[in-house]
């Protein structure tokens, strides 16, 4: 009877214990391309907040102008419609008019370990609701196939660092902005445990391997794209084809039609800094058919 009772005190006290944790909801947005993607975002992002009681909004913005690069106009229709922080890559600097806003916004990030000097942070820390303390965003982007920059498995290592040594800051989310697969893999694993959630962009198809890494860290090789996916990942079909074909440059459009949203949602414990949940969301779903 003893061991009953003790059983069940030890079940009462592992719930309340459970119901008195503290979890912020992280939502992140796939890579946002063009107009169309941002039409999207307007339309979706504050039902998708309310449906899921999302804290805070992170998303990829560095091909919502025209498809290529960042706009101030842009940001303005992210922050708008619910974003609390957009995060670059590799075409943050394709639009020269947005270097100033670069220079300055404190909502706008791109990758940390491009060199000393380029515009732009590569992190930052930001206030939750609600009384859930800080979560810092760090931006990433991998070196195979793309430009030999600074190493973004130690320039993490500096980063993480420095949040919780000086800014004490518990929950880290990570966009690893990044070609190859097994980059983003490599660096889960390396974060694990160190980094509340990393997720990739950069190739516009989203993955189903969302999981959570035996030390906490929630993990999706690659968030997809919002945008239009009539297109070859966002650009017009017959340019993107016509450059495979001759080999020769093209013209990037952006495409218009079949328009989805892509995410991933994160539940973060802000006491230990790990994902307690991960649901990867795409909306609406292809047509399928039946079998």
């Amino acid at each position: 009877m003893r061991n009953f009772l003790q059983s069940v005190r030890d079940y009462n006290s592992v719930k309340q214990q459970s119901m008195s944790r503290k979890t912020a909801r992280v939502l992140f947005i796939g890579d946002v391309v063009g107009t169309p993607g941002l039409k999207m975002v307007d339309l979706m992002l504050k039902n998708f907040i309310k449906k899921y009681s999302v804290d805070f909004v992170i998303c990829n913005g560095e091909n919502a102008h025209n498809g290529k690069g960042l706009s101030l106009e842009a940001l303005n229709q992210l922050l708008g419609a619910g974003v609390n922080v957009v995060t670059g890559g590799n075409h943050t600097w394709s639009n020269f008019n947005f270097f100033e806003t670069l220079k300055t916004h404190p909502q706008v990030l791109r990758p940390q370990n491009y060199p000393k000097g380029t515009y732009g942070k590569g992190y930052g820390i930001y206030k939750l609701p609600s009384g859930l303390g800080d979560i810092a965003v760090i931006n990433l982007q991998g070196r195979s196939f793309m430009y030999s920059i600074d190493c973004p498995f130690r320039t993490a290592d500096w980063v993480i660092k420095q949040i919780r040594e000086q800014e004490k800051v518990r929950l880290i989310f990570v966009d690893i902005h990044a070609e190859a697969t097994a980059e983003k893999v490599a660096l889960g694993w390396y974060l694990d445990g160190r980094a509340s959630a990393v997720i990739g962009t950069h190739t516009h198809i989203q993955t189903a391997d969302e999981r959570i890494l035996p030390k906490g860290t929630g993990y999706l090789t690659d968030a997809g794209m919002t945008g239009p996916y009539q297109s070859v990942i966002g650009m017009q079909i017959k340019s993107a084809t016509d450059r495979m074909l001759y080999q020769t440059p093209h013209k990037y459009e952006c495409a218009e039609d079949d328009v989805h949203f892509s995410a991933v949602l994160l539940s973060l414990d802000t006491e230990s800094g790990k994902t307690v949940g991960i649901e990867r969301i795409f909306y609406p779903e292809f047509e399928k058919g039946t079998i």
